[in-house]
């Protein structure tokens, strides 16, 4: 599983401009069964997704069709960890 840390680093505006397309490429993912939750950081300065991909290289692809990686607006840092404690509902992330 990986947290993804998405930082803009341009002007809100620029972000906006593509947000839609980013929006898309964040469904088409859900879609796939790549990503688990996602949304953006409080204040507005990029977002995070947890993904339950587990190969580097793989979510490094996925990235790169990010409309904010593809057009340069935002830096991605990837965090690897495995879940081995959780609530109730989210038991289904555990790996053994």
């Amino acid at each position: 599983m990986f947290i993804i840390n998405i930082t803009y680093k341009t002007e809100l505006e620029k972000v906006d401009q593509f947000l839609n397309e980013h929006i898309e490429f964040l469904n088409e993912q859900y879609e796939l069964g790549h990503f688990l939750a996602s949304g953006r950081k409080i204040p507005r300065t990029g977002g995070i997704i947890l993904s339950n991909i587990e190969s580097k290289s793989e979510i490094e692809k996925i990235i790169n069709k990010d409309p904010f990686k593809k057009n340069e607006l935002a830096d991605y840092e990837l965090t690897q960890f495995v879940p081995s404690k959780t609530c109730e509902k989210l038991k289904f992330l555990i790996e053994e």
